[in-house]
């Protein structure tokens, strides 16, 4: 039922502005419209914050469903979760009913600031730094490839509160957008997902009040870790969706594309290369769904199992929707047809949250 109504709702809300999203590099407003609207933009906030309370699974198929349609829009639902997460693990009770009740309401968005200009897959090596003034902190630094950032009013920053003790010296916060010292970049000029505004955040003394540090200090980087063991399976499931509907519009335009006399679904070659296509999606989703179900349950071995979901979904995602395109020949390689776009959205879904390198790293550190 829940796969069904998102369905609908992606159809006829989200995908008729896709191309133009992708085309025009605008925020999907109209997606974050119909997604409130529906309730689907946060589902994972917890019912006694005033949230959906959906189930890792279930916060996956609506990622899943909206990818399907619209890469950049599935960035709401999902990096609403990656924002938020941190404070559901590890903040306060007070700091989750401020910040949870406005992002179940649709009201606010949440991003997370990890990354910056020489701290990627080496995320400890981060230089933002927290100083702690009474009852206060003050913030500096600069954040690099935040999704939704300057649309998101809520940001978990990840700064160094103790520089001797490297991931042990790293403290999370929540940083509001109309904080004094906020700004942006401009907006980054990227391959895909086009929709969904990446800018740098720039933090210029930044006073925060001490409450709203996340945990204790120096555990911002478990936290964070944390965070990604179980925000990995979202991108698993962005990926699935992005593969799934350049399965879907390659199965029918194979059907309509006549050949040498006939549909060139007829043909064997083309028959084989759908086959393949189906089944490594289908591998894909039964690990994203299992790795789900696990992050659900915070199994011991979560860390295995989402990052092995992500690294696999993705590489699927990237070999699909590339054969998508070979399908549809000439035209697929036109903005004329979608499945050019959505192999463009594809490739990042390698990159993020973490390498496919890195997620190698981890499995071989986790194996079961």
């Amino acid at each position: 039922m829940l796969r069904d109504a998102v369905r609908s709702l992606a159809e006829a809300k989200i995908a008729p502005y896709a191309a133009a999203v992708d085309e025009e590099a605008r925020f999907p407003q109209e997606a974050l419209d119909a997604l409130v609207a529906n309730d689907l933009h946060a589902v994972h906030v917890p019912e006694e914050y005033g949230g959906a309370g959906a189930d890792a699974l279930a916060t996956v198929i609506v990622i899943e469903e909206v990818a399907r349609a619209c890469a950049s829009s599935s960035l709401i639902p999902a990096v609403n979760k990656l924002g938020s997460l941190p404070v559901l693990l590890s903040g306060s009770e007070e700091l989750k009913k401020k910040y949870m009740a406005p992002l179940a309401k649709g009201d606010a968005m949440f991003s997370y600031c990890l990354s910056e200009p020489d701290a990627g897959s080496d995320a400890a090596g981060m230089k933002t730094k927290a100083v702690r003034d009474g009852d206060h902190w003050v913030l500096n630094g600069v954040k690099r490839w935040i999704t939704n950032a300057g649309v998101s009013e809520y940001y978990t920053v990840m700064a160094v509160t103790d520089p001797a003790k490297r991931s042990k010296g790293i403290s999370a916060f929540v940083v509001e957008k109309s904080d004094e010292g906020v700004s942006f970049g401009a907006p980054e000029k990227k391959l895909g997902i086009k929709g969904s505004p990446t800018r740098e955040v720039y933090l210029d003394n930044v006073r925060i009040p001490a409450d709203r540090m996340i945990g204790e200090e120096g555990t911002g980087f478990a936290t964070a870790m944390r965070t990604l063991d179980h925000t990995r399976i979202t991108i698993a499931a962005q990926a699935l969706g992005i593969a799934q509907g350049a399965l879907d519009y390659a199965k029918g335009y194979v059907r309509e594309r006549k050949q040498f006399g006939k549909p060139i679904a007829d043909f064997q070659g083309v028959q084989f290369m759908l086959a393949d296509m189906a089944m490594k999606i289908e591998a894909a989703r039964q690990l994203t769904y299992a790795a789900a179900a696990k992050s659900e349950r915070g199994d011991a071995d979560l860390t295995f199992q989402g990052a092995a979901a992500k690294c696999f979904a993705s590489d699927v995602a990237m070999e699909v929707t590339t054969d998508a395109v070979q399908l549809l020949g000439g035209y697929g390689y036109t903005r004329d047809y979608p499945v050019e776009r959505m192999m463009r959205d594809a490739k990042i879904t390698q990159i993020y949250e973490g390498t496919n390198q890195v997620q190698r790293i981890v499995m071989a550190r986790n194996l079961p």
